[in-house]
């Protein structure tokens, strides 16, 4: 899977749509290629794509992940804590726009929410996706250190203190969590290498903080 026009306009076909709005396809490479981006990027899609080609078969509805996929992060200004709530909602106006189903236009918008990452997630699909979305922790060390200086990039607003404050509570959540993957798959893939990824980001945030032990 990838951000082509092919891909796109399958995923609507997928959907039971009529046809794919080609032009809500580029207003979301638009968006995605924001200047203010470092991280939530065209790069951060396509990964997620391409890491959801490899579960895929584990969905339910493959089609709607996919496409909340691209709308996750269609909306991004760090500076505000509504951007998966506007997403969701362009996402679910999309969907019913192209004439599909109310229910189906619920399910997306609900599992672009999910990526929210504020609790785990009960429905499988968007347990699915949420893993996807946190690939990112697990990945080998140089990509981690890259998307670690990426969203320091997109926090540039900020002082050293103040993100280093916040970005330690934000890591802190995902380290002490019992699982930091819902599916059995990302579980067993990923879980390992994230918790020594996040430690390690939390001992250069700062080498006095207390991390938990590995479980």
């Amino acid at each position: 899977m990838s951000t082509s026009l092919a891909d796109w306009r399958r995923i609507w076909h997928e959907l039971g749509a009529p046809a794919a709005d080609e032009a809500l396809r580029e207003q979301l490479i638009a968006r995605w290629s924001e200047p203010h981006r470092h991280y939530h990027t065209l790069q951060h899609l396509r990964e997620c794509l391409e890491n959801f080609d490899k579960v895929r078969s584990l969905a339910q509805r493959p089609a709607e992940i996919e496409l909340a996929l691209w709308f996750h992060d269609a909306f991004y200004d760090p500076a505000r804590n509504d951007n998966e709530a506007r997403s969701a909602d362009w996402a679910r106006a999309s969907v019913l726009q192209a004439g599909l189903p109310p229910d189906m236009a619920a399910r997306v918008h609900a599992l672009v929410m999910a990526t929210r990452h504020d609790a785990t997630p009960e429905d499988a699909d968007a347990q699915l996706l949420v893993d996807v979305d946190l690939a990112i922790l697990g990945a080998d060390a140089r990509r981690f250190d890259e998307y670690e200086r990426q969203v320091r990039a997109e926090y540039a607003h900020v002082t050293d203190d103040q993100f280093r404050q916040g970005r330690g509570r934000t890591l802190t959540t995902f380290v002490t969590r019992p699982r930091i993957y819902s599916t059995g798959h990302s579980h067993d893939a990923l879980e390992e290498r994230a918790r020594e990824n996040l430690r390690r980001a939390l001992a250069r945030l700062d080498g006095t903080m207390r991390i938990p032990p590995l479980q």
